[in-house]
């Protein structure tokens, strides 16, 4: 009868030793991951603003010459970077406000797909003016945006051959 029992308890020794090494594995496992996730990159508010900047002026461009499938390029990676601002900076109270300039933006997309020059002017200023209005209703209104004058990049042509 002590034969039996005692391989019981070596073999329940053995589990519980085998379970604490996977417990204890998985537990390295863990901790270098949340390692590896602290230390991976996260574009900054700043960051991603930048590029909204750079799609605002591109799409500025790109509809007052007519080029209306740049345009519409423009629109959607603005949208994306507004997404981004959801994902990446959920934190920050900026984020809450940013769904603000939807409509606008819609606005916009509706002059583009109907390729309407008059619209897209129109709608371009107020998507303008509602990007200074959420500066101001997020504490940044110093942060003017303005309809721009010349293209940031001279290496890309608005013109399309007609």
């Amino acid at each position: 009868m002590k034969t039996p029992v005692l391989i019981l308890a070596l073999i329940t020794i053995v589990s519980c030793s085998s379970r604490n090494d996977e417990i204890d594995f998985l537990r390295k496992r863990i901790d270098s991951l949340e390692t590896a996730l602290a230390r991976s990159y996260k574009p900054g508010f700043g960051e991603i603003m930048s590029g909204v900047q750079i799609h605002h002026s591109k799409l500025w461009f790109a509809g007052i010459n007519g080029n209306w499938e740049l345009a519409d390029f423009e629109i959607h990676e603005l949208n994306e970077l507004f997404d981004d601002i959801k994902v990446f900076q959920s934190d920050r109270t900026e984020s809450k406000d940013i769904d603000m300039i939807n409509p606008a933006l819609k606005k916009v997309s509706v002059a583009v797909e109907r390729k309407n020059m008059n619209i897209f002017k129109r709608s371009f200023e107020e998507f303008t003016n509602t990007c200074n209005e959420c500066h101001k209703i997020t504490k940044f209104a110093y942060n003017i945006v303005k309809v721009p004058s010349r293209p940031v990049f001279d290496n890309q042509e608005f013109k399309i051959e007609k």
